[in-house]
């Protein structure tokens, strides 16, 4: 299983040539994909705010990717809360931090092309 940040589900769903290489092939060869759901949160929120403008809205993209087989959406548990607590990192985006604490919890690697977080999390992927 590996985890994908939510550039990467929007870069997966609506223009994989923005995926590097080594994203596109992680996500290829991944089992299943996995996705907090927090992610949803975030492309929901970006578009109220403009700020994110997509052919279909954050409730049709969550029940267009239930569809898919491999796909797991990953909710925020209090264990991830709690991690987000204690990383050790000065990231301010709430998202961002539980996305890297949901990964670290399931020990899996994260598809990122935020460059801040792969800096941080060891096992981030682009």
């Amino acid at each position: 299983m590996i985890v994908l940040d939510t550039s990467t589900v929007l870069f997966w769903t609506q223009n994989r040539t923005l995926l590097s290489m080594p994203a596109l092939a992680a996500i290829q060869e991944a089992g299943s994909l996995a996705i907090a759901t927090i992610s949803l949160w975030e492309i929901g929120w970006k578009q109220r705010m403009g700020k994110l403008h997509l052919p279909i809205n954050a409730a049709e993209l969550y029940e267009r990717l239930r569809l898919v087989d491999r796909v797991t959406f990953l909710p925020t548990t209090a264990d991830i809360w709690l991690t987000t607590a204690t990383l050790n990192w000065h990231h301010r985006d709430p998202a961002d931090r539980i996305i890297v604490a949901t990964a670290r919890l399931h020990s899996c690697p994260l598809v990122t092309s935020d460059e801040t977080i792969r800096h941080f999390y060891e096992g981030a992927v682009w």
